[in-house]
């Protein structure tokens, strides 16, 4: 499938904006902002937790690409900086469109550097099981069908 000349911009605003519906609708009070190192604030519902959220999105034409999602080391002091200036616990959201399934997660900085050393976020059929059973990891699948919208007419 061939994409649109701005379909990586397209796919980071998508990201940021799925990661924000998702916090609203589960009660988060939640803002994007346009700040280096983080995307988004949220305040967890259940507690006074601030996440400072810094989205990576990524979008695979094919629905069998395990590749996985790069958040490099060299980012993660914007992200602490930025969560200092605002109060906040640095957190990262990672979105994969793989076709048919669209997958968000969230998890501190923390828990992604500890819990999965590198600088990337693995989308093999072992990985995502493996972030479902993790506790720390928050994460949701959507269904994606083309239904009846064609490329071309």
């Amino acid at each position: 499938m061939q994409k649109s000349s701005r379909h990586s911009k397209i796919t980071g605003n998508f990201g940021e904006a799925l990661i924000l519906y998702w916090l609203s609708k589960r009660g988060f009070e939640c803002a994007h902002v346009d700040h280096i190192g983080i995307d988004l604030i949220a305040r967890r519902p259940s507690s006074e937790e601030v996440l400072g959220i810094s989205v990576k999105c990524r979008s695979r034409s094919d629905p069998k690409d395990e590749a996985g999602v790069n958040f490099l080391y060299k980012n993660d002091e914007k992200i602490e900086a930025a969560c200092r200036a605002f109060r906040c616990v640095p957190y990262i959201a990672m979105v994969v469109d793989h076709g048919t399934t669209v997958r968000g997660y969230l998890t501190t900085l923390h828990h992604a550097r500890t819990g999965y050393p590198g600088q990337q976020w693995r989308m093999s059929p072992t990985a995502t099981e493996q972030y479902k059973c993790d506790p720390h990891v928050e994460w949701f699948e959507l269904a994606s069908i083309s239904g009846n919208w064609p490329a071309e007419r």
